[in-house]
């Protein structure tokens, strides 16, 4: 049964941020808020979390996770990212964005697109997101919490809890949470391709 946290949505309780941090660590899978909408979370090393993640989603090797930073720092160590790429980038974050860019050799080989070697990467714009990268001190593995056969992702905390209360071993609940996946940009072919349209506003970047 799934660990219910109620935080707050502008002062995040340190306690309650600190205790799902601590089952991060120690190998939880977490469904979570952010700018964009719930997402599934866990340590980036976390081999089982990444296996329950691909099973609940349903989804195949070529799908890109996305690696959730609390700012450039953490970004800049998991993605290759030239100076015209850094800009446009620099631009949009943070915010409702995910960008696919040539993973460098600290991202584990089971994240990288199998024939690409790319992987997805943002930093959030919502206060409980950027709580639980502060404690943590590293980046989060990520992935949108859009069930298979639906076409909206769930964005009510007590639903998650509700639905997927034997696959998940946490529910993070603020109550404010975005109800659309991010944008997507990749940067892997040089110039930027929007590969999905979300929450944040793709002009810049056709």
């Amino acid at each position: 049964m799934a660990k219910y946290f109620d935080v707050h949505p502008d002062n995040p309780q340190r306690r309650v941020i600190g205790n799902v941090v601590d089952r991060l660590r120690s190998g939880d899978l977490i469904a979570y808020p952010t700018d964009s909408c719930f997402a599934l979370g866990c340590q980036v090393g976390n081999r089982d979390g990444i296996a329950r993640i691909r099973s609940i989603r349903r989804l195949d090797e070529r799908h890109h996770f996305t690696l959730v930073c609390r700012d450039f720092a953490q970004l800049g160590q998991l993605v290759y990212v030239d100076n015209d790429v850094f800009r446009a980038i620099k631009a949009a974050t943070p915010g409702s964005y995910t960008f696919i860019l040539p993973a460098t050799k600290e991202v584990p080989r089971q994240l990288l697109h199998p024939r690409k070697k790319t992987v997805g990467v943002r930093i959030p714009d919502h206060v409980v997101t950027q709580a639980l990268l502060a404690e943590l001190g590293e980046p989060m593995l990520s992935s949108t919490l859009l069930l298979p056969d639906e076409d909206e992702p769930l964005t009510q905390g007590w639903e998650i809890k509700e639905r997927l209360d034997h696959v998940v071993d946490a529910v993070v609940d603020s109550g404010d949470c975005g109800t659309e996946p991010t944008t997507v940009v990749d940067f892997s072919g040089g110039g930027p391709e929007v590969v999905r349209r979300g929450a944040g506003d793709p002009t810049p970047f056709e």
